[in-house]
């Protein structure tokens, strides 16, 4: 319900989302994509109230989750970076932006290829 929700009503999905998270967490805690998931949806809806602060936190820590499961040179690891040089972007967070995504372009050149889509958009985000 939260899902359906997020955009259309982000602030009646606000609680049922976190409440879907907690128990994720709590109950289903080695099903990092059921959680990932729920994340996602929860990002969307706290973008939709203005509140990019705390998903830009969420992101991040989706990002340094990756990474220590996933590696640096996953794909996922690479699209979740994509979403933190974004959500840096959109929160006028310069510096940051472009040395978070000077760190990640090389990874994502050497796994992925320099003409992939999500290395282009890397690129192109930390312009």
């Amino acid at each position: 319900l939260g899902g359906a929700l997020q955009k259309s009503r982000p602030e009646e999905a606000l609680p049922l989302l976190q409440a879907a998270l907690a128990l994720n967490r709590r109950y289903f805690s080695s099903h990092d994509a059921l959680a990932y998931g729920t994340e996602k949806k929860l990002c969307v809806c706290l973008d939709a109230l203005e509140r990019g602060d705390e998903s830009h936190i969420i992101k991040r820590e989706i990002y340094d989750r990756r990474v220590a499961t996933l590696g640096v040179s996953d794909e996922r690891t690479i699209t979740s970076a994509m979403h933190v040089s974004a959500s840096s972007v959109s929160l006028l967070r310069w510096d940051e932006c472009k040395t978070f995504t000077r760190n990640q372009l090389p990874t994502a050149r050497r796994s992925l290829g320099a003409d992939h889509e999500n290395t282009l958009k890397l690129k192109e985000i930390g312009r």
